[in-house]
């Protein structure tokens, strides 16, 4: 287990900041399924969308990742390509992506092959349902032994209806999936529609690669029959997700921060990260691929995690030094994500001197003026680990992190760029 140690503060400074991982994901699928080969730009790779490149490999999709160039080139799948093993089945070992396994379920079923799940860390015991029964209802068969999760059969078209208080995940991978098949399909999303902005990002993925699609409110409806089909040269963007430390930094800091690469346009839902520290009393000055945040008056605010789930344990960090009081409130999906994320987030702030009390379904934080710094313990999740690196900015003794490696899920780089700005750290 390695550790880094951070010292109080921060210098004032620029990054550049690497490919969306969300979008990357998107990409990579659609590129897959594409009808021509497709290059993709894609700066600094990740477990997580490594995985994915894996996955649609196994699949029958010719990829190779120049990485030291920071692109993919992708051959799409045809329909009697895979690699599999003597039993018949396609391996998809998924790591600990989320994303991976719930954007590929589908999709194996769509292109109907064998195949088997192979899940690392919390993933086996994150939810399925009720996005497992919806594929069985409609011709798969899907049964989990542990951390191995098998699936076979033909998805079939027809109407497919989901809850949108549960994954975004889900509705995304149904989205890519069911252009497949021969005939059309219905896609209802029904009650609140949390998570939306991530959905967008797979309709704008879906519109970039000539997927046709209607949508009328929380309704879709999806001609069958259709292959996607990306410009040639494809780009990823600046990942919001991942800004979302370093834009916060600078929101702890009179120096300010400027974050390069980020799409001022973009439909990414981690985009929100602006406003809300808007809203917390932050300086941003956005120009056209970069924003530069410094301190403002901070004072605590109600943040709403519902569509945000991946924002909150940094937010949380700006908000243990903002005036007053913080709630964050609808946030019990926390919980299913890497860690328990109300549990993890309140344990690290708490152990750098924050006063937070964890709640049923979210967070209340009484501000101070700094926190004491400490040891962190990020129970093995990415962004537990770089929020609190973010509390190094605002704390009067060094901050510790272990298990720091475990950021390589999201942002392999992030210690060489966060100590870029970083007074000291060892």
């Amino acid at each position: 287990m390695s550790s880094i140690i951070l010292a109080p503060g921060m210098r004032e400074g620029s990054v550049k900041i690497p490919a969306s991982k969300s979008q990357a994901h998107r990409l990579l699928i659609c590129a897959a399924l594409g009808k021509e080969d497709t290059e993709i730009i894609c700066d600094r790779v990740s477990l997580d969308i490594a995985a994915t490149a894996k996955c649609l490999a196994a699949l029958g999709a010719g990829i190779e990742l120049d990485e030291a160039a920071g692109r993919f080139f992708v051959k799409p799948i045809k329909a009697a390509d895979a690699f599999r093993g003597s039993d018949g089945l396609c391996e998809l070992n998924c790591g600990e992506s989320g994303s991976t396994l719930r954007f590929l379920l589908p999709l194996v079923g769509a292109l109907g092959k064998k195949a088997v799940f192979n899940m690392e860390g919390r993933l086996p015991e994150r939810p399925l349902a009720p996005f497992d029964d919806e594929l069985r209802m409609h011709g798969m068969e899907i049964r989990r032994e542990g951390s191995l999760l098998y699936c076979s059969g033909k998805l079939k078209a027809g109407k497919y209806t989901l809850p949108g208080n549960v994954s975004s995940q889900y509705i995304s991978g149904l989205l890519m999936a069911l252009p497949l098949l021969s005939d059309g399909s219905e896609l209802t999303v029904t009650g609140a529609f949390e998570s939306e902005g991530y959905v967008h990002m797979t309709e704008e993925a879906l519109k970039l690669a000539s997927v046709n699609f209607e949508k009328d409110g929380q309704n879709y409806v999806i001609p069958g029959g259709q292959r996607a089909k990306l410009p040639r040269i494809t780009e990823v963007e600046g990942d919001y997700s991942n800004a979302a430390f370093f834009l916060c930094a600078g929101a702890l800091s009179k120096r300010g921060v400027r974050v390069l690469g980020l799409a001022k346009n973009s439909v990414q839902g981690d985009r929100m990260v602006l406003d809300i520290l808007r809203r917390f009393g932050a300086e941003i000055r956005e120009e056209n691929d970069a924003v530069t945040v410094r301190k403002g008056s901070l004072k605590g605010i109600e943040i709403d995690a519902g569509p945000i789930p991946d924002l909150i344990p940094v937010l949380s960090t700006v908000a243990a030094v903002s005036e007053g009081e913080t709630r964050i409130v609808n946030a019990g999906r926390l919980r299913l994500k890497e860690s328990d994320r109300l549990k993890s987030t309140r344990q690290m702030l708490t152990a750098l001197g924050a006063d937070i009390t964890e709640l049923d379904e979210g967070l209340l934080i009484k501000g101070k003026e700094l926190l004491c710094g400490g040891i962190a313990f990020p129970e093995n999740d990415h962004r537990i680990a770089m929020a609190a690196a973010v509390g190094a900015c605002i704390s009067e003794n060094p901050v510790t992190v272990r298990d720091c490696e475990c950021t390589a899920k999201s942002y392999p780089r992030f210690w060489d760029d966060f100590k870029s700005l970083a007074l000291t750290s060892k």
